[in-house]
C-alpha cells in the first residue's frame, strides 16, 4: 500500500514575456523535479508568459505564444512519468482567466482558473482577468489545434474541480487565494483533499515573508495535510522583486525552505512524506470531521496515476524545519541586490553610474551594489554557470572569473562626487574613502563652471543676477539657485554615465542609479530632473530610519568603516554656500519635520489611509506625551501642505525597487492627483475645531 508522495515544488527567475527563456527554465525545474524522484511539480503563476506582462495580456499573441510553450512542454521527455502544473492565462468563451494547466503524458487533466484575483497595492489583476465565480463546476473547453495534435484531445475539463489520483487528492489554490478570508483550501480540506498547492507571484515588502509562511502553515494546522507553495523570482521587468520563498508544509509545519533572495535562476525543493500523517492528524479534529460530513463535494478528475510506490514503507520522509527568516538589514542588503542584477543583466549594460556624495543615501546605494558584487563571486564560487555567463557578457571578458567583489566591483561601477562651491571637505572625503573601501572606479568633478554658465545666460537675458539668501537673495532667488546645481548634476551623471567607458577604451554604457529615499519622495524634498532622475533607484521604496540600520550592518558585516563618519554627519543636500567652511544647511530643518516623523506620516497617509483630520486625531494620541493639540495640528497642517505642493514630483519619480507599503510610487501603486488644492481648507478646519474643542 503506497503511503509515502514526493513533490516538488519550485521558484523560478521568469520574464515578462520571455517565452524562450521561461520554457528553458520550466523544462530545467522539471527535470530536477523528476531527478530527485518527485511525481508532482508545481511552478510559480502564470510562469509560462512571466507575471509581470501587465497590458500584453490583451494581444492574442500572448496567449498564442502561451499555448506554443505549452505544446513544447507537452511534447518533451522530460514531462513523462511526471504531473506538471504550469500556469499562462486561457481565453475560455472569450472571457479572459488566470489559469492553471495541469497535465500527465501528454494529457491536459485540468484547466483550473483563478477564482480570487489580486487587486490591491501593486495588483491589478481584474484590469486583465475575470475571476472564476462558478463554484465547484466544470465546463468542456475546446483546445486550440497546435494542442490537439499533440494530446489527441479535443475539450478537457475547464473549472473548479480537484485530481483524484490512485493514492490521494490534489487541489489547487492560486496565490490570492490563500490570503483570502474564505481560502478555497478551507472547503476541499474538508472534502477530503490531501494535498494543496498554490502557485503564486507573491513580491518583496520589508517584513512581509512571515506572513506567507504563517498562512501556509495555518492553512494545514487547523485542516491538516500537504502544502505547497511556488512562488516566481527576480526582476520580471518592472519595479517588484518577486522573493522566492518557495516551501512545503505538511500539519502545520515547515517541511522544505527555499530561500527568499539567490541569484538561482532555477531552484527546485523536493519533499517526501506520509500520507498516514495526514490522516491520523485529521481523524482527532472532531469539528473538521463534524463539517467535512456536511460539506459540497467539488468535482473530482481521475487520474490513472500514482504519487506513490507500493512498496515504500522504508522510505525516509522529511521532517519538520524551523523557518529562518532574515533581518530587515539582510532584506535589505539581498533584496535590492539581486533586484539590481537582474536588470543589469537583462539590460545588457556594462555596468552602474553613482552620484556618490558623501551622504547616507548614496552611500547606502553604493553599499548595494557592492552586496551585489558579493553574490555574484559567491555564485560563481558555487558553480553558478548562468551567472558566469552573465558576468563575462557584461565585462565583455570570455575567461574572466569574478572572485574579489572589489575587484569586480571596480569593473562595473563608477562613482562620481560632483562638488561645487558649497560642497564641504568632509563630504568628499567621505565619498573617496568609501570609494575605495568597495573598490568602485571613482571620479571626483567640479560643478562649478557650468553652473555660473547656466546662471550666466539668464542674467545675460534678463539683466539681473540671483543671489542666496545668506546675501540678501530672495526665497525664490536661493532655491533656483539650488535646483540649477542639482539639475546640472544629473545631466553630467548620464552624460559620464554614457561616455566613461568610452573614454577608458571599454564597450558599453553604464546604468545611472538614483538614491532618492521613501521619506523624501513623499515629503517632496527632491529638485526634480535632479540627481533623483535616474535609470533605477534600488532604495527608492525604504525609509531612512532603515538605511540607517542597513548602514549600520554594512560596516559590521562588510567592514566599511567610511561609514562611521557617514552615519554620525547630519544629512545635508549641500545646496546653500557654507559658513566658514562649514555646513549650515540640513534636511530636517529644510523640510520642517524629522526623518521620524515623515516616516510615521507616510504610514498614516497610505497603510491607515489616514486624511489631514483622521492623521491629527490619531497623533493626538500618539504624540500626547511629547506635543499638545495645537502643535500636532501645525505639525500635520505642515506635512499636506507641502506633500500636496510636491506631489506632481511623484509622477517622473525614477523606478524604484518596491520595499515599502507606504511607498508614494504614483505608477501604480499609490495612486492620487498631483495637482491639489494645497489650501486644505475644509479639513484644515475640522483640526482647528478640534484643537478649540479640546
Amino acid at each position: 500500500m503506497g503511503r509515502t508522495v514526493t513533490v516538488g515544488t519550485c521558484a523560478l527567475n521568469q520574464w515578462a514575456l520571455d517565452f524562450e527563456g521561461n520554457l528553458e527554465r520550466i523544462l530545467r525545474s522539471v527535470n530536477i523535479a523528476k531527478s530527485k524522484g518527485a511525481r508532482y511539480r508545481l511552478g510559480p503563476e502564470l510562469e509560462i508568459c512571466g507575471y509581470g506582462c501587465s497590458d500584453h495580456y490583451y494581444e492574442s499573441d500572448t496567449l498564442l505564444h502561451s499555448f506554443q510553450v505549452l505544446a513544447k512542454l507537452l511534447e518533451s521527455p522530460a514531462t513523462q512519468d511526471i504531473i506538471c502544473d504550469v500556469g499562462m492565462p486561457v481565453l475560455h468563451r472569450n472571457v479572459r482567466y488566470n489559469c492553471r494547466v495541469i497535465f500527465l503524458n501528454k494529457k491536459i487533466l485540468l484547466i483550473r482558473p483563478k477564482i480570487s484575483l489580486a487587486n490591491a497595492g501593486n495588483y491589478r489583476e481584474l484590469r486583465w482577468f475575470t475571476p472564476w465565480n462558478k463554484a465547484r463546476h466544470v465546463e468542456e473547453y475546446f483546445l486550440p489545434r497546435i494542442i490537439q495534435e499533440v494530446t489527441g484531445q479535443e475539450t478537457v475539463p475547464f473549472g473548479d474541480a480537484v485530481l483524484a489520483t490512485k493514492d490521494t487528492c490534489l487541489g489547487t489554490e492560486i496565490c490570492e487565494e490563500l490570503w483570502a478570508p474564505n481560502s478555497p483550501h478551507i472547503e476541499m480540506g474538508l472534502d477530503g483533499v490531501e494535498i494543496f498547492t498554490n502557485s503564486s507571484g507573491s513580491h518583496h515588502v520589508l517584513r512581509k515573508a512571515h506572513t506567507r509562511v504563517d498562512l501556509v502553515n495555518s492553512a494545514t494546522a487547523k485542516n491538516g495535510g500537504i502544502y505547497i507553495l511556488a512562488n516566481q523570482k527576480g526582476c520580471d521587468g518592472d519595479r517588484l522583486y518577486y522573493d522566492g520563498c518557495a516551501m512545503i508544509s505538511m500539519n502545520g509545519e515547515t517541511v522544505a525552505q527555499g530561500s527568499q533572495f539567490s541569484l538561482d535562476d532555477v531552484e527546485v525543493l523536493v519533499a517526501t512524506l506520509d500520507l498516514e500523517d495526514v490522516r491520523s492528524y485529521r481523524a482527532e479534529i472532531s469539528s473538521r470531521n463534524l463539517a467535512a460530513s456536511k460539506v459540497n463535494p467539488y468535482p473530482r478528475v481521475k487520474v490513472n496515476f500514482a504519487l506513490s510506490c507500493s512498496d515504500d514503507v522504508a522510505v525516509p520522509t522529511c521532517m519538520p524545519v524551523q523557518w529562518r527568516h532574515h533581518t530587515p538589514e539582510e532584506e535589505i542588503s539581498l533584496g535590492p541586490a539581486c533586484w539590481l542584477w537582474d536588470y543589469l543583466r537583462r539590460s545588457k549594460q556594462a555596468g552602474f553610474l553613482l552620484p556618490l556624495s558623501g551622504g547616507i543615501d548614496s552611500s547606502a546605494t553604493a553599499c548595494i551594489v557592492y552586496s551585489m558584487c558579493h553574490q555574484v563571486c559567491l555564485a560563481v564560487k558555487n558553480g553558478n554557470a548562468d551567472v558566469l555567463a552573465d558576468v563575462r557578457k557584461i565585462v565583455n571578458d570570455e575567461t574572466y572569473v569574478p572572485e574579489d567583489p572589489r575587484e569586480f566591483c571596480k569593473r562595473i561601477f563608477t562613482t562620481c562626487y560632483m562638488a561645487s562651491e558649497n560642497s564641504s571637505q568632509d563630504t568628499c572625503n567621505r565619498a573617496k574613502l568609501l570609494a575605495e573601501q568597495i573598490g568602485s572606479y571613482h571620479i571626483n568633478l567640479n560643478i562649478d563652471v557650468a553652473v555660473k554658465a547656466i546662471v550666466g545666460i539668464f542674467s545675460m537675458v534678463t539683466g539681473r543676477t540671483p543671489r542666496f539668501s545668506v546675501y540678501g537673495g530672495s526665497s525664490r532667488e536661493n532655491l533656483a539657485l539650488q535646483n540649477v546645481q542639482a539639475r546640472i548634476r544629473m545631466v553630467l551623471a548620464y552624460l559620464f554615465a554614457q561616455l566613461t567607458l568610452w573614454t577608458r577604451g571599454i564597450p558599453g554604457g553604464l546604468l545611472v542609479l538614483g538614491s532618492a529615499n521613501v521619506d523624501e519622495s513623499l515629503r517632496g524634498y527632491l529638485t526634480k530632473y535632479d540627481c533623483s532622475s535616474a535609470d533605477i533607484n534600488p532604495i527608492g521604496g525604504i525609509s531612512k530610519t532603515d538605511l540607517k540600520n542597513f548602514i549600520q550592518y554594512c560596516i559590521e558585516n562588510f567592514q566599511l568603516t567610511a561609514l562611521r563618519s557617514i552615519m554620525s554627519a547630519p544629512p545635508t543636500a549641500e545646496l546653500e554656500p557654507l559658513v566658514d567652511g562649514q555646513v549650515a544647511q540640513t534636511d530636517e530643518a529644510d523640510m520642517g519635520m524629522t526623518y521620524a516623523e515623515l516616516s510615521i506620516y507616510g504610514k498614516l497617509r497610505k497603510i491607515a489611509k489616514a486624511g489631514p483630520y483622521s492623521m491629527f486625531c490619531k497623533l493626538i494620541n500618539m504624540w500626547k506625551e511629547i506635543c499638545t493639540p495645537r502643535e500636532v495640528a501645525s505639525k500635520v497642517k505642515h506635512f499636506f501642505r507641502m506633500y500636496s505642493i510636491n506631489r506632481h514630483k511623484m509622477t517622473t519619480l525614477t523606478p524604484s525597487y518596491h520595499a515599502e507599503s507606504y511607498s508614494p510610487d504614483d505608477n501604480r501603486f499609490d495612486l492620487r492627483p498631483f495637482l491639489y488644492n494645497t489650501t486644505w481648507s475644509w479639513q484644515f478646519r475640522c483640526i482647528d475645531k478640534q484643537v478649540n474643542a479640546l
